[in-house]
This record gives structure tokens, C-alpha cells and sequence, in this order.
């Protein structure tokens, strides 16, 4: 099993390289319309700034990222036997589990999820868009924390996670696609107007089958030289 994840790690290489491009546009895109997304991007930098030079916040990252595989567990059937959330480390005890299961913190921007939720409940009993630019730092904030946290837990330690998953290429190729696919869809949802997703979709899966059309090719080229 673990070789078939690893083989299908590198099937999504250019699935995964295509996205990040797509996306590394979008994000650009976005970008250029400064006064519109100012308050997202003081957002994101203000917890990089605060995160390197004054509280890391180890302490709520871990607990998100334990409260997610036991959220994760419970949506796949699984039974959570006991939570256990420290400083710098933590654990989830289930009786089955899964490649959802256990990648999930690694993807799922659980303080983001939080407050779009409570926003969109909030906006229910009364009209919150004059907060919207508050909405949008927050969301910027919490991206950041997200990213950087896991930047920070994937490659600062040894994480038995990647392992269990299927191997440490499987993960991350995984995280990676999954992250940046996450990125696309709140930059969607949050500037609809500046990102055309299917546009970018369709792209992607030109630019793959195009890549994959000039492997196999080169594939059977050489394969009928050698024979």
C-alpha cells in the first residue's frame, strides 16, 4: 500500500505543480486590487510579525490541530477514545483510522472554519458588514496561522503523522495540493469577483494531461528503440 501512495504521489506532481501556479496567480490577481484585500493582508502579516517576534502560539496550534483529527475521526466513523493537548504536543487515541484522519490538521484551517461560522451565524440575527473589514483580517490572521504552523510542525520535527499516512512524500504531496487548493477556495470566497476558479481548474487540467501526453510519448518512443 505504502509504494502504490508513493507511485500516486508522483502521478500528482504535476496536478500539485499546476495548482501551485494557478494559484500563485490568483493570489497576485487579488493582490493588485490593494484597497480591497488590505485589511486580509494586515491580517496575515500581523500574526507573521507577532509570531516571530513575540508568542508563537504553540499552545492553541496544538490544540486546533489534536481537536482536528478528533473532528475528522468522528465525521469518518471512528471512535475517539481520549484527547490529550500539551504545550508543544499532543495526541488523539481512536480505535480506526485513516489518511483524512490523520492528514486533516495538516489542511483544515480550523480557527479560519471558526470564525467565517460565527460570522455567518452572527450575520443571521443582525447585519455584520460593516465589520467586514474586521471579517477580513481575521480571516487573514488565522491563514497565516495556519500556514505558518504548519510549515513550522512539518518541517521543525519529526512528525510519526506523515508516516502513518502512507510515507513521508505521500503526505506532503498530499498537504501541499490540499493547501493550496484551500487557498484558491477562501480567496473565492472571500473576493469572488477578482478569482475565476474554473478558469484556473481548467488550466490545471490542460497543463496535466499535457505533461502526461509528453511522458507517455517519450515513454513509448524510447521503449520501442529499445526493442
Amino acid at each position: 500500500m505504502r509504494i502504490l501512495k508513493f507511485l500516486l504521489a508522483l502521478l500528482l506532481l504535476p496536478t500539485v505543480f499546476f495548482v501551485c501556479v494557478e494559484t500563485g496567480h490568483i493570489l497576485w490577481d487579488v493582490l493588485g486590487h490593494i484597497k480591497t484585500v488590505l485589511p486580509f493582508v494586515l491580517g496575515a502579516a500581523a500574526y507573521a510579525g507577532v509570531h516571530y517576534t513575540l508568542y508563537d502560539f504553540s499552545r492553541p496550534y496544538v490544540f486546533m490541530h489534536e481537536m482536528t483529527h478528533a473532528l475528522a475521526a468522528l465525521l469518518c466513523g471512528c471512535r475517539v477514545k481520549d484527547v490529550s493537548i500539551g504545550k508543544d504536543s499532543g495526541y488523539v487515541k481512536m480505535d480506526k483510522t485513516n489518511t483524512l484522519v490523520v492528514l486533516a490538521p495538516y489542511f483544515v484551517p480550523g480557527y479560519m472554519l471558526v470564525t467565517v461560522f460565527l460570522y455567518i451565524v452572527g450575520d443571521l440575527f443582525t447585519d455584520l458588514t460593516a465589520y467586514r473589514q474586521v471579517f477580513l483580517f481575521l480571516i487573514g490572521f488565522f491563514m497565516s496561522f495556519h500556514f505558518i504552523q504548519t510549515f513550522k510542525t512539518l518541517f521543525e520535527a519529526d512528525q510519526p503523522d506523515l508516516k502513518l499516512a502512507g510515507g513521508k512524500v505521500f503526505s506532503v504531496v498530499l498537504i501541499v495540493l490540499a493547501n493550496v487548493v484551500v487557498l484558491a477556495v477562501v480567496l473565492k470566497g472571500l473576493f469572488p469577483e477578482q478569482v475565476s476558479l474554473t478558469a484556473a481548474g481548467a488550466r490545471v487540467v490542460k497543463g496535466t494531461l499535457r505533461v502526461w501526453q509528453i511522458l507517455v510519448n517519450y515513454i513509448v518512443v524510447h521503449a520501442r528503440k529499445a526493442l
